[in-house]
Order: C-alpha cells, then structure tokens, then sequence
C-alpha cells in the first residue's frame, strides 16, 4: 500500500504544477481619474451574479477618498426595471500595478474577511480609455468595457484576439444587448 502511495507522489506533483493557469499579464499603468466614469459592458463570461441581467450593463467608477474606487454596477431585468449594486474597489498591494485591483460587493463590515474581495485586473486598456478588458488570474471572470454601448467589429476581433492569447475561452462570451444609447 504505501509503495503505491509513493508510486503517485510524482503523478500528483505533475498534475498540481502543470495544472496552474499561466500568469495573466496586466496593463503597465492606469490613471485611475482617466478610468473613472462610466463604462458599458460589451461582452462577458457567464457567472451567477449577472445571470437575471438580460441587457444595458453598465458600470460606473468614481474615485473617492483613501484610494479607493466606488463601483456601481447596473443592468436590466428581464421585466425591464433596472437593478444596482454598489460596491468598492482598492488596490490589490502596495507592491502591485495600479492594474491589479480587488473588488467587493459584500457589506462594509465584511471588507475584513479576505475572501469578499474579488480579483479585477485590467489586462487590455486603449491608451484612450475608450475601451477596457477586466479579468481574473482563474481565468473564470472576463468584461469587455466601452464608453460607448457598441464598438466596432474591427476592434473587438482584435480585442477578442488579445484575450484569447491569455488562455481565455473566447467561446463563452455573452454579448451584452443595449436598447439605450
């Protein structure tokens, strides 16, 4: 039994260190008073927080005091009314990019247990700030922003590019319907 058990000791090993996504690489910089304001989602992998959300998504980012980002998230209901959620946003470390954020929808009185922030990184910014592409290192979360509610197909074949070269499953992506304009 226990030559067995050593028999597998390399096989698990193998499987945990080949099994590891990648990193992700980040934008370098982001002025965060240019990234504030509103952006409007594009496209998105599924994930349950935005499964009652059928079109007009949006967020909206205003920067407030120690650093941090105010986040209010919007969408339309199937019935048509619109729903919020507010939540914050804070750089991920001292030693990380500006890139790198943690965000969370979760009560103030929560902010202190680790696992109510989730990971937003900015992994492709236009050096217009005319659209963005947020992420997490599981690869699980993606967002296609924009100023605008629609961008050119040119753009976002070569957004869509880009993602796929950081081991995104492109073939997942919701893309997100605007009625308002």
């Amino acid at each position: 039994m226990m030559k067995t058990i050593y028999m597998l000791i390399p096989f698990i090993l193998t499987i945990t260190l080949f099994s590891q996504d990648p990193p992700l690489h980040v934008v370098d910089d982001v002025d965060l008073e240019k990234y504030a304001g509103t952006w409007y989602e594009i496209a998105r992998l599924p994930n349950r927080f935005q499964e009652k959300c059928v079109g007009d998504v949006s967020a909206t980012y205003s920067l407030i005091d120690k650093g941090q980002i105010e986040v209010v998230n919007r969408c339309r209901l199937e019935t048509g009314e619109f729903t919020e959620t507010v939540g914050r946003a804070r750089r991920a470390g001292k030693n990380e990019p500006v890139s790198k954020l943690k965000v969370r929808f979760a009560p103030r009185i929560l902010s202190w247990l680790p696992f109510v922030w989730g990971d937003y990184w900015i992994i492709d910014l236009d050096p217009g700030y005319r659209y963005a592409v947020v992420g997490d290192p599981s690869r699980k979360y993606l967002w296609i922003l924009s100023r605008e509610p629609e961008i050119d197909e040119t753009t976002f074949e070569q957004i869509l590019g880009r993602i796929k070269q950081q081991q995104y499953d492109i073939t997942k992506l919701i893309k997100t319907n605007h009625t308002t304009k």
